[in-house]
């Protein structure tokens, strides 16, 4: 067979407020096959890091998991044809009640290629200041929020049964091999 793959079309089979899911009907060769596809706009990961090295987390429920999760700021990129960064700086400001004069891009990474298009896209905060924290929802309004110097988080999250995904690429892109015993 060829490596070839062309997408033959696609039909919305469900409208969500955060995605939608296609089924995309795939031709490779003389083969058509399909699969569900989870299309969502992207988002985007703060690491905020104040002045004395600490981390900012936001301790909120999750009803995917049905418990609270320990992560960094994030939110989904869901106002048309703004910026990143920009979508960063709302966030940060909504979860955290931050705002920062320093921002450097960590990174971009696809949640689960094999069944979202999900890209999200993780900033580093620092130089902070606080303003007018603003939750938005029910979780977020009911979280709590955390600063931790590194050896507290190591300790958080070697504990965890799992750890959310962006909040560990976050960690391990500033923090080097945060998680390992060494």
């Amino acid at each position: 067979m060829s490596d070839s793959f062309q997408v033959e079309g696609a039909d919305i089979v469900f409208r969500s407020h955060v995605f939608d899911v296609e089924r995309r009907t795939i031709r490779h060769g003389k083969t058509k096959f399909r699969r569900d596809v989870a299309v969502h706009p992207g988002a985007v990961a703060i690491l905020p890091i104040n002045a004395a090295g600490e981390v900012g987390f936001i301790r909120q429920y999750r009803a995917t998991f049905d418990e609270f999760l320990l992560e960094i700021p994030a939110g989904t990129r869901d106002i048309p044809d703004e910026e990143p960064l920009e979508t960063a700086k709302r966030e940060l400001l909504e979860e955290l009640g931050f705002e920062a004069k320093e921002w450097t891009l960590l990174g971009r990474f696809m949640n689960s290629p094999g069944w979202t298009t999900q890209v999200m896209i993780i900033y580093e905060a620092r130089d902070l200041t606080e303003g007018v924290r603003a939750p938005a929802g029910p979780e977020e309004s009911s979280s709590t929020i955390l600063w931790l110097a590194p050896d507290m988080i190591r300790e958080a999250f070697r504990s965890a049964s799992a750890v959310d995904s962006t909040t560990a690429i976050a960690l391990h892109r500033i923090f080097g091999t945060f998680f390992d015993e060494s």
